[in-house]
């Protein structure tokens, strides 16, 4: 077992208060010890990230393009090999861990090494102007130029945590940011292997650094630090509250991507092929790891004449799931993160059965030991009210609601704080399309849950603020500089 230091200047940094325990949510075993981070371990990382960025930003773009395509080649050939440690401190399924964890990491930093090329001045068309008291007239010339933020803080989320990390990481570094990151608690291992794969790939030192805590203290240090320019966050909502005010007192830029509470709508034309797709989308929430997913549709609202066919369909699919340990290649539900999750999860069950809620799948702890296992669950005649149907659980529980016409569907879907990813499935997708007008919602998928790489990616109301994926996490870590000239 490996107890890890902090990953700081392109060194491992032995911490000051010691280390924590990292378990595996499916053994309860302990997996590695992770650096538990004092202040100073922040300021140092955050100070060897100043120290390299300068450099860093006046590397030519096609030499930086060439060390993020590196990296790409390195998790490529080294990602397998750290598979199992990945598996274990996460309680992710083979299936998800081997197809989403690494290969999407590796796409991400081979799509930001194109990214760190593309072009950054947008020219403006030269405009004549009147003199004035400020300066002569004549023809003025101007251009916006994206230029890197500085040091950003990149606080990541549990549920995915390398591909998360990616995400975060590869455009800022392809736009010539440095970076300290700061993972969730509960699987930081892997984050911190990245840091040696990082500097063989020709990462200069300082440019890539990792420090972990076991609670708040060390993300909060990292906002506060008034070293950090940026702060790029995937959580909960309430933590992204916390982060926005204290990175206001500094005016930080932040990059939030908090809760969700996903609506899939299947609307009244639904045909046989809109409602199995719409059935194997929202049983994705127990299929695609355990539901401890922020875009999930955790809710289904269905046009009244199709509901009972719809919660029978998901009351089949919930049924047919292998639960059990994530190492075998037959099991589909795994454990969630923590006792704490799957307590909390247990807790918006039996409150909702309280509330009078239907439970048509699940509902009871599964008979595994050892293990963080919560069973697919399906709560039905549930309403607008209920907390199950507003509040977002994180695990594999989903609710269903029906509604009478297409007015209702939109004010039930619009009804929770949130805003991040809702679903519409019908027969006419051009009606879909006008429905998803409707929706306060960030992105919306229509007849599918698949994703498109170059979508900008963000939520409205309280699950988030700006925008990244593709060109747009360019322009989410950089700021733009206008320059003007007289012709």
């Amino acid at each position: 077992m490996t107890a890890y230091g902090h990953w700081i200047a392109g060194a491992w940094r032995t911490p000051e208060k010691g280390h924590y325990p990292v378990v595996n949510p499916a053994t309860e075993q302990v997996v590695g010890e992770a650096p538990e981070s004092a202040p100073a371990d922040i300021a140092d990382a955050v100070t060897s990230a100043r120290a390299a960025q300068s450099g860093w930003s006046h590397t030519p773009p096609r030499e930086r393009a060439a060390v993020l395509d590196r990296i790409a080649d390195v998790l490529a050939e080294r990602g397998r090999d750290l598979t199992p440690l990945l598996q274990a401190e996460t309680g992710a399924t083979t299936r998800v861990t081997s197809t989403l964890q690494w290969p999407t990491a590796v796409d991400r930093f081979r799509r930001y090494a194109r990214g760190a090329t593309e072009a950054d001045v947008i020219p403006l068309a030269p405009r004549p102007v009147r003199a004035s008291p400020l300066a002569p007239g004549g023809l003025i010339g101007a251009a916006a130029v994206r230029r890197p933020v500085g040091v950003v803080g990149c606080i990541t989320s549990y549920n995915f945590p390398v591909v998360n990390l990616a995400g975060k990481v590869a455009p800022a570094l392809a736009m010539g940011n440095a970076v300290v990151v700061k993972p969730a608690p509960q699987d930081p291992l892997c984050c911190l292997e990245l840091g040696p794969l990082f500097r063989e790939a020709g990462l200069p030192d300082g440019v890539f650094n990792v420090v972990t805590g076991s609670g708040a203290e060390a993300g909060q240090a990292l906002v506060a630090h008034p070293g950090v320019d940026m702060i790029s966050f995937t959580g909960s909502t309430a933590v992204g509250r916390q982060i926005a005010e204290s990175a206001g007192r500094s005016m930080k830029r932040t990059l939030l991507e908090l809760g969700g509470k996903g609506a899939a709508v299947v609307l009244g034309d639904a045909d046989d092929e809109a409602i199995t797709s719409a059935i194997g989308a929202v049983g994705s929430v127990w299929s695609f790891h355990s539901g401890q997913v922020c875009t999930a549709p955790t809710r289904v609202l269905v046009h009244r004449p199709l509901y009972e066919r719809v919660v029978t369909g998901l009351q089949h699919y919930a049924q047919s799931l292998t639960l059990g340990d994530p190492v075998e290649n037959s099991t589909i539900v795994g454990p969630l993160i923590s006792a704490a999750q799957r307590d909390r999860v247990e807790a918006h069950v039996a409150r909702a059965r309280a509330e009078g809620a239907r439970v048509v799948a699940g509902g009871t702890r599964p008979d595994l030991r050892p293990g963080f296992y919560a069973a697919p669950t399906l709560l039905a005649d549930v309403t607008p009210g209920m907390a199950a149907a507003r509040e977002e659980i994180f695990g594999p529980v989903v609710v269903a609601l029906a509604f009478g016409d297409e007015d209702e569907a939109a004010e039930i879907a619009n009804s929770t704080p949130y805003g991040l990813y809702d679903y519409v499935f019908g027969a006419d997708t051009a009606r879909a399309w006008a429905f998803a007008a409707r929706l306060r919602s960030g992105n919306v998928g229509i007849n599918t849950v698949q994703r498109h790489p170059e979508a900008p990616f963000g939520g409205f109301k309280h699950s988030g603020t700006g925008r990244d994926g593709g060109s747009f996490a360019l322009h989410a870590y950089s700021e733009v500089q206008s320059l003007v000239w007289s012709s």
